[in-house]
């Protein structure tokens, strides 16, 4: 299921689950870092049948055109990759899938449909058959349970051809050529790929009651050079589990134990949106779409608003700073960035950073914008958002402003105000070099600055450096109480 506000999406086609088969973590690759997945086979098997299935969350925010899911080379001129292509502006996301053999393109499937939803966790599955007699049978790709049908190029490869994949030269996920561009940036999560056999994505999912594709465990065999990734193991992202094939485990490059992440198909959690946002350059979101850099006068929401009624926290570190300036504030979901300001569903927060301090008569509630409260880098700000209330409390390396008690609804808050039953989003604001983190949750050390603490909120969910507010929620899926 997708829900859109104009071209802005909110939900994702997954992360929402009825069923019983859980998955606890994904593996964050981080584009900024070089983040990849390696591994070269002692023996070559099949090049002729094999499946691959993946569950993706992307980011994409590299302009460099393709973003690889899984690839092999050898040389210039002969390879295989699976990967998402973006075009600068990012309004093309298309998947794009090429074997080339001495320069010559045996295989090559582009898509029409794009993949723009960065709130949605995406179920892609290729499979391979050159052995079977129908050409347009010899490659199938699955998008959340569905065939994809239509394309903007379409070759299909001759009977009987090798691909390179299962060779023994180096397999890459989440790159290609590793740490010379092309990179993924995004999550994976249940990656799967199965040696010799061609598996519909009816082994690795099903739709649920309500009609939506979710996860489900894959009981099959992987084949001799197949592989289970799930990221569980910090120490060891790439990890096989597939039984018996231990040895085929991915050796991780430009990753850490950080890049394990609770932000999973079957909890997916909300982050910064890259396409509901203004003056954003390449390469100033990163760390799976926690870690903003503006170098010019940037603003951005999240991906998932906040329910009308619930309290809900998160947090921001302050991972470096220069002079320059930043701000919060709670926005209408509905409006556009460009009304910031200019109606009654703008609650300004009044947190400022910057070199020269002054108030505005647009700003309401706390003043927080002091010189004795100026952030420091490696300060952690948490905020409880009162959607039944409308008032939201700051708190400074788990010390809030104002005496503010956001579970007895006292003290003074950041912000208040808004309309009743209206969505509201955050939206920040910031000018010149800030490098901030957030955390909705999903990963307490701030993608590697912090060491992570693991505290959860009511419902057992979450991983936040401090204690949540009593009562104050994860903004994700399993607190969303989606179906």
């Amino acid at each position: 299921m997708s829900i859109f506000k104009d071209q802005f999406p909110r939900m994702g086609a997954s992360g929402q689950s009825t069923g019983t088969y859980q998955i606890n973590q994904s593996i964050r690759f981080d584009q900024s870092e070089n983040a990849y997945l390696k591994r070269t086979p002692s023996t070559a098997t099949n090049r002729r049948t094999f499946t691959f299935s993946a569950w993706l969350k992307h980011s994409d925010q590299s302009t460099n055109g393709y973003h690889n899911i899984f690839s092999v080379r050898s040389g210039s001129t002969d390879y295989f990759e699976i990967a998402k292509l973006v075009n600068p502006d990012r309004t093309v996301n298309v998947m794009d899938i090429i074997s080339k053999v001495s320069n010559t393109t045996a295989l090559r499937l582009v898509t029409n449909r794009d993949f723009r939803d960065h709130s949605a966790w995406y179920h892609f599955v290729f499979v391979l058959d050159t052995t079977n007699s129908t050409d347009s049978e010899r490659v199938r790709f699955y998008v959340n349970g569905l065939r994809e049908t239509a394309f903007s190029t379409e070759t299909y490869p001759s009977q009987n051809h090798d691909t390179y994949v299962n060779t023994t030269n180096e397999h890459q996920i989440g790159a290609y050529n590793g740490g010379s561009g092309y990179m993924m940036d995004g999550y994976m999560a249940e990656i799967h790929f199965v040696d010799g056999t061609a598996y519909g994505p009816e082994f690795f999912g099903e739709f649920n009651s309500s009609n939506i594709w979710i996860p489900k465990e894959y009981t099959s065999s992987h084949g001799t050079n197949g592989f289970y990734i799930t990221g569980e193991t910090d120490s060891d992202l790439g990890a096989n589990k597939a039984s018996g094939n231990t040895f085929a485990t991915y050796t991780s490059s430009g990753m850490g134990t950080h890049d394990k992440v609770l932000d999973t198909p079957t909890n997916n959690f909300v982050t910064l949106n890259p396409m509901d946002a203004t003056g954003l350059a390449a390469g100033e979101l990163t760390g799976g779409m926690l870690e903003t850099t503006a170098n010019t006068i940037d603003a951005i929401r999240q991906t998932i608003p906040f329910p009308t009624s619930g309290k809900w926290y998160w947090e921001l570190c302050m991972v470096s700073k220069t002079q320059g300036n930043w701000n919060y504030g709670q926005h209408k979901f509905t409006d556009s960035l460009s009304e910031r300001g200019t109606n009654v569903d703008w609650i300004r927060t009044n947190f400022y950073h910057g070199s020269n301090f002054s108030s505005s008569s647009n700003w309401t509630d706390g003043d927080f914008w002091s010189n004795t409260n100026n952030p420091s880098a490696g300060d952690i700000y948490g905020f409880a958002w009162n959607s039944d209330t409308k008032k939201i409390w700051l708190a400074k390396n788990n010390t809030y402003f104002g005496s503010g008690d956001p579970v007895n609804n006292t003290g003074t808050p950041l912000g208040s105000g808004g309309t009743a039953g209206v969505e509201y989003t955050v939206e920040m604001y910031m000018a010149l070099s800030q490098v901030m983190v957030l955390n909705y949750g999903q990963d307490s050390s701030f993608n590697g600055a912090k060491t992570r603490q693991g505290n959860q909120d009511a419902n057992d969910v979450g991983d936040f450096y401090y204690a949540p507010p009593s009562g104050y929620l994860a903004l994700c899926s399993k607190n969303l109480g989606a179906e």
